[in-house]
C-alpha cells in the first residue's frame, strides 16, 4: 500500500496519471509541497471524500510528512473504492532526501 520516492518519480517522468493528496495541515503545505491536486488534512478526509476526483484511470498517491498519516489515508480511500490508493513511504521528508532537495525539510 506504498510506493517509493523513486517509483513515484520514475511515473510523474514518464508521464503516467498520478493523482497527489497532501494529507498534512494547511501550514506544513505552506512551507513544503509536491504539485498536488489536493490538500485534505487525514482528519477531515472521511467527511471530503467527495473532493477526491482523479482522472480516470490515475492512481492516488498520498502524502504526508513521514509516511504515517498518508498510510491511514490511503486506507481510508481504499475502503471507500480507491483501490489504487497508495501512500508515498518516507513522506515528503524522504521525497527531499532522495528526490528534490529544493522541497525544504522541517
Amino acid at each position: 500500500m506504498e510506493i517509493a520516492p523513486r517509483q513515484l518519480a520514475e511515473k510523474l517522468r514518464r508521464g503516467e496519471q498520478i493523482w497527489l493528496l497532501d494529507v498534512r495541515q494547511d501550514w506544513e503545505h505552506q512551507l513544503a509541497r509536491l504539485p498536488d491536486q489536493a490538500l485534505i488534512p487525514l482528519h477531515e478526509l472521511p467527511s471530503r471524500l467527495d473532493e477526491v476526483q482523479p482522472q480516470p484511470g490515475a492512481q492516488v498517491v498520498c502524502y504526508c510528512h513521514h509516511g504515517v498519516r498518508s498510510l491511514s489515508a490511503a486506507a481510508i480511500l481504499r475502503q471507500a473504492g480507491f483501490r489504487e490508493a497508495v501512500s508515498l513511504a518516507g513522506g515528503i521528508d524522504l521525497w527531499s532526501r532522495i528526490i528534490d532537495p529544493s522541497v525544504p525539510r522541517y
